[in-house]
Protein backbone atom coordinates (compact mmCIF):
# COMPACT_ATOMS: atom_id res chain seq x y z
CA UNK A 1 0.00 0.00 0.00
CA UNK A 2 1.72 3.29 -1.34
CA UNK A 3 1.99 5.79 2.01
CA UNK A 4 0.11 8.65 0.03
CA UNK A 5 -3.09 8.19 2.27
CA UNK A 6 -1.88 9.36 5.92
CA UNK A 7 -2.77 12.37 7.92
CA UNK A 8 -1.73 13.62 11.48
CA UNK A 9 -3.18 12.27 14.83
CA UNK A 10 -5.19 15.40 15.18
CA UNK A 11 -7.08 15.27 12.30
CA UNK A 12 -7.96 10.85 12.52
CA UNK A 13 -9.33 12.02 16.37
CA UNK A 14 -11.05 14.77 14.80
CA UNK A 15 -12.55 12.60 11.90
CA UNK A 16 -13.41 9.62 14.50
CA UNK A 17 -15.46 11.92 16.68
CA UNK A 18 -17.30 14.30 13.79
CA UNK A 19 -18.21 10.93 12.83
CA UNK A 20 -19.67 9.43 16.27
CA UNK A 21 -21.19 12.75 16.21
CA UNK A 22 -19.00 14.75 18.72
CA UNK A 23 -17.87 18.15 17.98
CA UNK A 24 -14.28 18.17 16.77
CA UNK A 25 -11.82 20.46 19.28
CA UNK A 26 -8.62 22.58 17.60
CA UNK A 27 -6.31 20.31 19.11
CA UNK A 28 -7.66 16.62 20.57
CA UNK A 29 -3.80 16.61 22.43
CA UNK A 30 -4.67 19.77 24.70
CA UNK A 31 -8.39 18.98 25.51
CA UNK A 32 -9.26 18.34 29.00
CA UNK A 33 -12.40 16.58 27.29
CA UNK A 34 -12.72 13.21 28.66
CA UNK A 35 -14.30 11.72 25.62
CA UNK A 36 -10.78 12.88 23.56
CA UNK A 37 -8.90 11.80 26.62
CA UNK A 38 -10.12 8.26 25.86
CA UNK A 39 -9.50 8.40 22.33
CA UNK A 40 -6.04 9.24 22.64
CA UNK A 41 -5.60 5.73 24.17
CA UNK A 42 -8.16 4.15 22.12
CA UNK A 43 -6.12 5.87 19.21
CA UNK A 44 -2.88 3.65 20.31
CA UNK A 45 -4.94 0.23 20.87
CA UNK A 46 -6.09 0.59 17.42
CA UNK A 47 -2.68 1.17 15.88
CA UNK A 48 -1.37 -1.29 17.58
CA UNK A 49 -4.14 -4.19 16.71
CA UNK A 50 -3.99 -3.15 13.27
CA UNK A 51 -0.33 -3.70 13.15
CA UNK A 52 -1.39 -7.58 14.06
CA UNK A 53 -3.79 -7.60 12.09
CA UNK A 54 -1.63 -8.07 8.74
CA UNK A 55 1.45 -7.87 7.49
CA UNK A 56 1.57 -4.33 5.67
CA UNK A 57 4.33 -3.37 4.14
CA UNK A 58 5.14 -0.70 5.12
CA UNK A 59 5.89 -2.85 8.36
CA UNK A 60 8.34 -4.89 6.73
CA UNK A 61 12.05 -4.73 7.80
CA UNK A 62 14.64 -6.88 7.24
CA UNK A 63 18.04 -7.89 9.64
CA UNK A 64 20.85 -9.64 9.96
CA UNK A 65 22.64 -11.62 12.73
CA UNK A 66 26.31 -12.76 12.15
CA UNK A 67 28.01 -14.30 15.07
CA UNK A 68 31.29 -12.71 15.62
CA UNK A 69 31.59 -14.24 19.12
CA UNK A 70 32.39 -17.67 19.76
CA UNK A 71 30.05 -19.80 22.14
CA UNK A 72 27.22 -17.44 21.40
CA UNK A 73 23.77 -19.39 21.67
CA UNK A 74 21.46 -16.34 21.49
CA UNK A 75 20.88 -12.93 19.86
CA UNK A 76 18.75 -9.97 20.63
CA UNK A 77 15.85 -8.64 18.52
CA UNK A 78 15.47 -5.58 17.09
CA UNK A 79 14.10 -3.21 19.00
CA UNK A 80 11.04 -2.44 17.09
CA UNK A 81 10.71 -6.49 16.45
CA UNK A 82 6.84 -7.60 16.70
CA UNK A 83 6.95 -10.98 15.01
CA UNK A 84 8.68 -12.94 12.44
CA UNK A 85 7.19 -13.57 8.96
CA UNK A 86 7.23 -16.70 8.23
CA UNK A 87 9.71 -18.52 5.99
CA UNK A 88 11.94 -15.59 5.37
CA UNK A 89 14.70 -17.18 7.31
CA UNK A 90 17.94 -17.86 5.49
CA UNK A 91 21.26 -18.88 6.33
CA UNK A 92 23.42 -16.67 4.27
CA UNK A 93 26.73 -18.44 5.35
CA UNK A 94 25.25 -21.75 4.39
CA UNK A 95 23.20 -20.39 1.65
CA UNK A 96 20.31 -22.48 2.25
CA UNK A 97 16.92 -21.61 4.20
CA UNK A 98 16.46 -21.94 7.80
CA UNK A 99 14.53 -24.56 9.35
CA UNK A 100 12.21 -23.56 12.28
CA UNK A 101 10.69 -22.30 14.15
CA UNK A 102 11.76 -25.03 16.80
CA UNK A 103 9.29 -25.99 19.67
CA UNK A 104 10.34 -26.12 23.30
CA UNK A 105 10.53 -30.24 22.60
CA UNK A 106 12.63 -29.99 19.44
CA UNK A 107 14.75 -27.96 20.84
CA UNK A 108 15.27 -29.84 23.97
CA UNK A 109 15.51 -33.18 22.12
CA UNK A 110 18.63 -31.90 19.49
CA UNK A 111 20.43 -30.58 22.01
CA UNK A 112 20.33 -33.65 24.55
CA UNK A 113 20.83 -35.67 21.42
CA UNK A 114 23.71 -33.75 20.23
CA UNK A 115 23.33 -33.77 16.54
CA UNK A 116 25.21 -30.87 16.22
CA UNK A 117 27.63 -33.17 13.56
CA UNK A 118 25.38 -34.81 11.69
CA UNK A 119 23.23 -32.34 9.93
CA UNK A 120 24.31 -29.22 7.74
CA UNK A 121 20.72 -27.52 8.32
CA UNK A 122 20.82 -25.02 10.87
CA UNK A 123 17.15 -23.99 12.62
CA UNK A 124 16.13 -21.13 15.06
CA UNK A 125 13.84 -20.26 17.59
CA UNK A 126 12.46 -17.70 19.70
CA UNK A 127 12.44 -17.56 23.79
CA UNK A 128 13.04 -14.81 26.53
CA UNK A 129 13.01 -12.29 24.24
CA UNK A 130 16.03 -13.19 21.78
CA UNK A 131 16.55 -16.07 19.03
CA UNK A 132 18.97 -18.85 19.37
CA UNK A 133 20.25 -21.55 16.41
CA UNK A 134 20.77 -25.27 16.42
CA UNK A 135 23.51 -26.18 15.81
CA UNK A 136 24.30 -24.26 19.12
CA UNK A 137 26.02 -22.51 18.96
CA UNK A 138 26.22 -21.49 15.87
CA UNK A 139 29.70 -21.38 14.29
CA UNK A 140 31.64 -18.14 14.22
CA UNK A 141 30.81 -15.89 11.22
CA UNK A 142 27.96 -17.96 10.95
CA UNK A 143 24.94 -15.46 9.08
CA UNK A 144 20.84 -15.56 9.55
CA UNK A 145 19.28 -13.11 7.48
CA UNK A 146 15.01 -13.14 7.86
CA UNK A 147 12.23 -10.36 7.40
CA UNK A 148 10.12 -9.15 10.36
CA UNK A 149 7.06 -6.81 11.39
CA UNK A 150 8.12 -3.72 12.98
CA UNK A 151 6.09 -2.22 15.74
CA UNK A 152 7.02 1.21 14.96
CA UNK A 153 3.78 2.33 13.23
CA UNK A 154 4.20 6.49 13.99
CA UNK A 155 6.25 8.85 11.95
CA UNK A 156 7.31 11.33 15.27
CA UNK A 157 5.76 15.11 14.93
CA UNK A 158 9.36 16.48 14.95
CA UNK A 159 11.59 14.07 13.05
CA UNK A 160 10.31 12.59 10.31
CA UNK A 161 13.13 10.00 10.20
CA UNK A 162 12.37 9.10 13.46
CA UNK A 163 9.69 6.06 13.95
CA UNK A 164 7.68 4.98 17.43
CA UNK A 165 5.20 2.51 18.61
CA UNK A 166 2.69 4.96 19.79
CA UNK A 167 1.26 8.28 19.31
CA UNK A 168 2.09 10.69 21.42
CA UNK A 169 1.43 14.57 19.82
CA UNK A 170 -1.34 15.75 17.77
CA UNK A 171 1.13 16.01 14.67
CA UNK A 172 2.65 12.71 14.79
CA UNK A 173 1.39 10.61 11.50
CA UNK A 174 -0.06 7.18 12.00
CA UNK A 175 1.12 5.45 8.93
CA UNK A 176 -1.64 3.50 8.63
CA UNK A 177 -3.95 4.65 5.64
CA UNK A 178 -6.72 7.67 7.59
CA UNK A 179 -10.04 6.48 6.10
CA UNK A 180 -8.50 3.00 7.64
CA UNK A 181 -7.38 4.49 11.13
CA UNK A 182 -10.00 6.45 11.72
CA UNK A 183 -13.04 4.20 11.24
CA UNK A 184 -11.46 1.42 13.32
CA UNK A 185 -10.57 4.26 15.93
CA UNK A 186 -14.76 5.18 15.50
CA UNK A 187 -15.47 1.34 15.72
CA UNK A 188 -13.93 1.32 19.44
CA UNK A 189 -14.71 4.53 20.81
CA UNK A 190 -18.65 2.88 20.36
CA UNK A 191 -17.77 -0.47 21.43
CA UNK A 192 -16.19 1.24 24.55
CA UNK A 193 -19.46 3.81 24.98
CA UNK A 194 -21.54 0.44 24.61
CA UNK A 195 -23.54 1.98 21.25
CA UNK A 196 -24.63 -0.11 18.25
CA UNK A 197 -21.56 -1.26 16.00
CA UNK A 198 -22.94 -2.58 13.45
CA UNK A 199 -22.98 -0.15 10.40
CA UNK A 200 -19.37 1.13 11.67
CA UNK A 201 -18.00 -2.50 11.94
CA UNK A 202 -19.09 -3.04 8.47
CA UNK A 203 -17.76 0.43 7.06
CA UNK A 204 -14.44 -1.04 8.72
CA UNK A 205 -14.72 -4.07 7.43
CA UNK A 206 -14.80 -3.18 3.58
CA UNK A 207 -11.94 -0.44 4.02
CA UNK A 208 -9.92 -3.25 5.88
CA UNK A 209 -10.53 -5.63 2.92
CA UNK A 210 -10.33 -3.14 0.22
CA UNK A 211 -6.79 -1.95 1.36
CA UNK A 212 -5.28 -5.64 2.37
CA UNK A 213 -6.20 -6.49 -0.89
CA UNK A 214 -4.17 -4.41 -2.67
CA UNK A 215 -1.58 -4.02 -0.03
CA UNK A 216 0.84 -6.01 -2.43
CA UNK A 217 0.95 -6.94 -5.46
CA UNK A 218 -0.82 -9.77 -6.95
CA UNK A 219 0.70 -13.07 -8.56
CA UNK A 220 0.08 -13.83 -12.36
CA UNK A 221 -3.34 -16.46 -12.35
CA UNK A 222 -2.91 -19.12 -14.49
CA UNK A 223 -6.03 -21.07 -15.80
CA UNK A 224 -4.29 -23.54 -17.86
CA UNK A 225 -2.85 -27.13 -17.13
CA UNK A 226 1.06 -26.04 -16.90
CA UNK A 227 2.57 -24.08 -14.30
CA UNK A 228 3.30 -20.08 -14.57
CA UNK A 229 5.69 -18.22 -12.68
CA UNK A 230 9.80 -17.53 -13.98
CA UNK A 231 12.27 -20.64 -13.62
CA UNK A 232 14.77 -19.40 -11.16
CA UNK A 233 16.96 -22.12 -11.96
CA UNK A 234 16.48 -24.58 -14.59
CA UNK A 235 18.65 -25.67 -17.30
CA UNK A 236 17.95 -22.81 -19.33
CA UNK A 237 20.20 -20.16 -16.42
CA UNK A 238 21.85 -22.81 -14.99
CA UNK A 239 25.77 -22.65 -15.79
CA UNK A 240 27.17 -26.47 -17.50
CA UNK A 241 29.70 -26.46 -14.81
CA UNK A 242 30.19 -25.43 -11.56
CA UNK A 243 26.71 -25.18 -10.18
CA UNK A 244 26.42 -24.24 -6.68
CA UNK A 245 30.05 -23.61 -6.14
CA UNK A 246 30.71 -20.77 -4.45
Amino acid sequence: MAITTTTTAANILNTAAAEAGIAPVADPYASDDKTFQQMRYLLNTAGVELCLAHPWEFLVSETTINSALPDQETFDLPDDFYYIIPQTGWSQSQRIPLGGPLTAQEWTYLKGRDLAQNTLYSSFRLFDGKIGFYPAPPETGFEFTYEYISKNWVIDADDNTLRKDEVTKAGDKPLFDKTLISRYLKLKYLESANFDTNKAQGDFNQIFDFLTGKDKSGKVLNAGNYGAGYRYISIWNAPDTGYGTP
